[in-house]
């Protein structure tokens, strides 16, 4: 690697959140704290679902059908297609 992306990789690597998954002598339960910000975060995940979340939803699920199906999914266009140029 040239000297650029290595300056680059370590820029990018530096803005990132560190995590740490290890208990360091403390326990390693869950604390009350941790219970109470993961609660937060998933009630405003529900809550920003909204339309656009729907949206979201509906576009990973016919991208998991096409990807999984790809050439049948072409298939499937192509005809349509035909039918639609062959009506008209």
């Amino acid at each position: 690697m040239n000297p650029v992306s290595l300056q680059r990789m370590n820029l990018t690597s530096a803005a990132q959140p560190r995590w740490s998954t290890t208990s360091v002598g403390d326990s390693a339960d869950t604390q009350p704290a941790e219970l109470s910000t993961l609660g937060e975060h998933v009630s405003l995940c529900r809550a920003s679902g909204g339309r656009c979340g729907s949206l979201l939803r509906g576009a990973q699920a016919v991208h998991a059908v096409v990807a999984s199906r790809f050439v049948t999914t072409l298939a499937v266009v192509v005809v349509v297609i035909s039918a639609l140029v062959v009506a008209f």
